[in-house]
């Protein structure tokens, strides 16, 4: 994986939270903050388009003829089988 480098700006109260994290050992440098706040705006952004795209599929899917307590039941043992 190649390596990009960019310049980007932050203000003074931006640049003094991050020189914070840094000292209290959060991170090693800017770039490790930068690339760690990227990591996790594309793990929620993914967890969003799932959630969407599952949205999607149960209205697409149509109206169950099974009762609330039967979707239960199989939730409980899905869960237990991931166990």
């Amino acid at each position: 994986m190649g390596i990009v480098r960019k310049s980007i700006t932050f203000t003074e109260q931006q640049d003094t939270y991050i020189k914070s994290l840094i000292e209290k050992g959060f991170y090693t440098n800017d770039s490790e903050y930068v690339r760690d706040i990227i990591r996790k705006d594309q793990e929620n952004r993914k967890r969003g388009i799932d959630l969407y795209d599952a949205l999607v599929d149960g209205i697409e899917s149509g109206v169950s003829d099974k009762t609330v307590d039967s979707i239960w039941d199989e939730a409980i043992r899905a869960h237990e089988k991931g166990k």
